[in-house]
């Protein structure tokens, strides 16, 4: 029996066919620019450039300068015009009234380092960029500490200089000048941490300022207004561990009759910052954004 041949045409239209799906050969294409694993040093690239670039950086940083500085020498003319040095005391602690007012202008940058990012929808883009949830937060905090502390403790040095050499008081010691400067630097930057964690916890940018403008004045407003005998010692805890009385313990002074002294304050401030980040770092990677 013989088998009939494929016709020419048939031939010619099955070769069309193969030639089509394997189709022509292409050349591997070699990108000219460098492909380089990412790590934590291009995270903390873009978040310095986000963080200098944005108008609130500016704005709230802006502010704090004024308050310590202004306010600051202010207090410093008036304790000079009044004769402060019969007090004994030195005069570095006249610089914790600037930066009371101060901090609150960190902690609402705090906030709006990373809570303005979920408002605007801009944090998607963020993860597009960087998959890794916890390095881009580490970033946002390794950033924004450092930022703060440096303004932060420039500041006070200059205030605590202008002070010392117009008001007529006690000497102070290096220590003194240490906590009045670069511990207050430190307290101010860890409080601004304890605000970007409540910042990414809550992801709401005004809810976030108004929860931490309470924990720092609540405490010592209602101290304030405890009158009550049965309350005498709420009253004496909330007057002890209130912010502004921690701030002004570690200038030296106190608001109450005991309570953290010397470098406590800022013991108590970093762990409460670890507390706060560690839960921001949970919810990060088990909420969706």
């Amino acid at each position: 029996m013989l088998r009939t041949l494929p016709a020419p045409q048939d031939q010619q239209a099955q070769q069309a066919q193969q030639q089509w799906q394997s189709g022509p050969p292409v050349d591997t294409y070699v990108s000219p620019i460098p492909i380089t694993k990412t790590n934590l040093g291009h995270a903390l690239a873009s978040e310095w450039t986000k963080i200098r670039s944005v108008r609130s950086t500016m704005w709230t940083l802006g502010v704090m300068l004024v308050l310590v500085l202004g306010i600051g020498t202010l207090v410093g003319v008036v304790a000079a015009a009044s004769d402060v040095s019969s007090t004994g005391a030195s005069a570095i602690g006249l610089g914790s009234f600037g930066v009371m007012l101060g901090m609150l202008c960190v902690v609402t940058l705090g906030v709006l380092t990373i809570a303005s990012e979920y408002g605007t929808g801009m944090i998607r883009t963020t993860t597009t960029a960087c998959p890794s949830r916890s390095r881009i937060l580490a970033a946002k905090a390794i950033v924004f500490f450092v930022l703060v502390f440096v303004i932060t403790t420039i500041a006070t040095a200059l205030v605590a200089a202008l002070q010392t050499s117009m008001v007529d008081a006690v000497s102070a010691t290096g220590e003194e000048w240490l906590r009045g400067t670069v511990g207050v630097g430190l307290f101010v930057a860890t409080l601004g941490l304890l605000s970007l964690a409540v910042g990414a916890l809550v992801r709401h940018s005004a809810g976030a300022i108004t929860i931490m403008i309470g924990v720092v004045l609540l405490p010592l407003v209602l101290a304030m207004f405890m009158f009550s005998e049965s309350m005498k010692d709420v009253q004496e805890f909330l007057l002890q561990y209130s912010i502004p009385s921690q701030l002004v313990a570690l200038y030296g002074d106190s608001l109450a009759s005991s309570g953290p002294t010397g470098w406590e304050p800022l013991w108590i401030m970093l762990g409460l910052a670890a507390l706060a980040l560690a839960g921001a770092f949970a919810s990060t990677e088990s909420r969706d954004v």
